[in-house]
């Protein structure tokens, strides 16, 4: 069975805080983040928007793209690192509040990486015809968790939810090959502490990682796909930092106009960038059916994954 994904969507919160609002917080410039990063501003949710309101928000807008109810759903699979409370989880609370009546639920955590870890896990029990159709939520409310005293790191993220219903497709088309992988020796350079509950990250180290990990797994679920680097049409890379992107674009040699750039308005949406930045690039008409696609992401544990998607249904 080919399994593909069948309707996307997104929320974002209302508040945008500029960089010109971070030199208020800390000290740092408008200058030296949109350098470093590609960031000009980050969108924060309220002390009334908890992730798993976000996450409700674009699953109702997934649900409509793709023409589906919530009784239609067999399971959901919410990507997240800061859910409103521990248990229960992101996935339960939502699917009470959409009347998903058919649906199991379940978190997953696997840092910025999730929502790829997501889509991978729906596939497995599509492809076993243990359920027909789930929903996959990356959603991350990072300014909960967030040193806003830290420039280092306050500066990067920001709160936001992506979505996406998965099913059968048509031949040829949906996931054709993928990606998953894990070093936990490398969790020391990116975690959240335990006493003070704000991320750390050796901002030095998640860099050389990623800007080598984005790009080999890329090639390596290009290549699995029987494909080659000139063959994608679109890359969907995490949203973490211009410079990492840009390096996994022009080792595949990938134009910028064919790689999702949503980092400059929302930052790092950390699970949520991915699906975020899908389902934008599908609002803007900037992927058409028959198209490859390339979805590739990193994040803490250290966590990666990546896949390579036949676009349609």
């Amino acid at each position: 069975m080919d399994v593909g994904v069948l309707g996307t969507g997104h929320y974002v919160p209302e508040k945008i805080v500029t960089n010109k609002d971070m030199e208020k917080i800390v000290e740092t410039n408008d200058e030296w983040i949109r350098t470093r990063t590609g960031i000009e501003e980050r969108r924060i949710a309220g002390d009334d928007i908890d992730t798993s309101d976000m996450a409700y928000y674009s699953a109702i807008d997934a649900l409509e793209n793709a023409d589906m109810t919530p009784e239609d759903i067999d399971l959901i699979l919410v990507a997240t690192v800061t859910p409103d409370t521990p248990f229960p989880s992101v996935a339960c609370i939502i699917q009470e509040r959409l009347g998903a009546t058919n649906a199991a639920a379940m978190d997953i955590s696997a840092a910025c990486s999730g929502f790829m870890y997501g889509m991978v896990t729906a596939k497995q029990f599509i492809d076993t015809n243990t359920y027909k159709h789930v929903l996959v939520v990356g959603v991350e409310k990072l300014s909960k968790v967030t040193d806003w005293k830290d420039r280092s790191t306050c500066v990067l993220f920001g709160d936001g939810a992506g979505a996406a219903v998965m099913g059968p497709v048509s031949q040829g088309r949906g996931i054709l090959s993928f990606e998953l992988g894990s070093n936990g020796a490398g969790g020391k350079e990116l975690y959240q502490d335990k006493d003070s509950g704000y991320i750390f990250m050796n901002g030095r180290e998640v860099f050389k990682f990623a800007v080598r990990q984005m790009p080999e797994s890329s090639v390596n679920v290009i290549k699995a796909a029987g494909h080659n680097e000139e063959d994608v049409d679109y890359l969907i890379p995490h949203q973490a930092n211009i410079r990492i992107m840009d390096a996994a674009r022009e080792r595949l040699g990938i134009s910028e106009d064919k790689m999702a750039k949503t980092v400059k308005k929302y930052g790092n949406n950390s699970a949520a960038s991915i699906p975020i930045a899908l389902s934008e690039s599908i609002k803007d008409g900037k992927i058409n059916d028959d198209d490859l696609i390339v979805l590739v992401g990193f994040g803490g544990g250290l966590t990666w994954g990546a896949l390579a998607l036949r676009w349609g249904r």
